[in-house]
């Protein structure tokens, strides 16, 4: 697996920053927006930084999510022991929603005015950036773009998996990349759903979500290859699941009901009952209307033994599409780790809610399987439970 987040760039950075619980949220540094009293999780490089650390001219096109994508997909290829893969069959799927659209806000003025900037129109659209990601490697077999809002890397590692299953490839790199735009903290914030203090997901006095940015890919591979390359795996993806409950355009439906079919197919998929569920990585971005939907999802599914629930977007922020992939490498290091996240800022229990998150300093258990939620606007929502081999 590969990542780079507000909480550091690669694996180890990023376990160090949960371990000690240190938020990667912080006053805006480059997104160039008049609202940049929002505090967001930027990854804390440049756009000439990330194209120094992957050894990218300033002349080649590029766009600020795929350079974040090159960087987590680099650390994937090398940590996977990929870096020679032109004998086998190998999938890169990415989640992605605004493409170059940062490029699209920085010269929209010069595509109206002049062409020195138009080789920047066709680096817009979310596919573009992932055959971008994709041409700076080589070597995939399949390339292809998921954009189904925050719930896109997650569908992109189920999408992986299935193509494994139906023998198409024998290893899938899937994930998500997303960096900050003017588009996102404006549309969220029209919707009016944005926190200008760290947000408190769980919280109730929760009064919405910061925005964040990053790439997250992991290395999905059948048993067969493995054997065959001599690799062990990290974990197993023993369960997945998408639903649409189709409730809203942007809110979650009150009774949770796209959330509770997603959770409850993906058990029964992984053929695993509610109580071998050790952990949840909450979906949980500190709306009022989610962090309550999903709750009450949770409890549908799990009763009166809810395990341990938290959500760590108050570390990175939310990376939209992004954080399926974000999240998932996020699970799989508590897995390994048997270490929970602790919520971040939380201090008072929602009052429709049985449950409290993982707070303070009660974060050490015992893991075996581990649920993540990804919902996106839409009412798209999945889950994926990561198991220990």
């Amino acid at each position: 697996m590969g990542i780079v987040s507000a909480l550091g760039n690669g694996v180890s950075e990023t376990l160090a920053a949960l371990k000690a619980q240190k938020s990667g949220i912080a006053v805006m540094r480059y997104l160039q927006t008049i609202h940049n009293y929002y505090p967001v999780g930027e990854v804390s490089c440049s756009e000439d930084e990330l194209r120094d650390i992957l050894q990218i001219p300033q002349s080649q096109i590029s766009t600020r999510t795929a350079l974040l994508g090159m960087v987590a997909l680099q650390e994937a290829l090398e940590r996977a022991q990929l870096q020679n893969r032109n004998h086998l069959r190998i999938a890169f799927i990415s989640g992605t929603t605004v493409g170059g659209m940062e490029k699209s806000e920085q010269y929209y003025v010069d595509f109206l005015e002049n062409d020195t900037k138009s080789a920047y129109i066709a680096a817009h659209d979310c596919g573009a950036c992932t055959e971008m990601i994709a041409d700076h490697f080589g070597g995939f077999s399949l390339v292809s773009t998921i954009s189904t809002a925050c719930s896109s890397a997650a569908n992109a590692i189920i999408f992986g998996a299935d193509l494994i299953k139906q023998g198409r490839v024998d290893i899938a790199i899937a994930g998500g990349s997303e960096c900050l735009t003017k588009f996102h903290l404006n549309g969220f914030n029209t919707l009016m759903i944005l926190d200008r203090q760290i947000c408190r997901p769980f919280d109730r006095s929760r009064a919405g979500l910061n925005l964040g940015e990053g790439a997250a890919y992991v290395v999905l591979e059948s048993a067969e290859s493995t054997n065959r390359r001599g690799v062990k795996p990290l974990c197993r993806l023993s369960g997945y699941a998408n639903t649409c409950d189709a409730y809203h355009q942007t809110a979650s439906s009150p009774d949770g009901t796209g959330a509770y079919l997603a959770m409850q197919k993906a058990l029964e998929d992984a053929c695993l009952q509610t109580t071998c569920i050790d952990y949840i990585n909450a979906h949980g971005t500190g709306t009022d209307n989610n962090d309550l939907s999903e709750g009450t999802a949770i409890m549908r599914v799990f009763g009166d033994k809810v395990p341990p629930v938290s959500s760590t977007k108050m570390y990175t922020g939310h990376t939209t599409s992004a954080a399926g992939g974000v999240e998932s490498v996020i699970s799989i290091l508590a897995l390994l780790n048997n270490c929970t996240p602790a919520n971040l800022n939380f201090q008072n229990k929602i009052e429709e809610l049985s449950f409290e998150p993982v707070h303070g300093d009660n974060t050490k258990r015992t893991l075996q399987h581990v649920l993540n939620n990804s919902f996106g606007f839409g009412g798209n929502n999945s889950s994926l439970i990561f198991s220990k081999v």
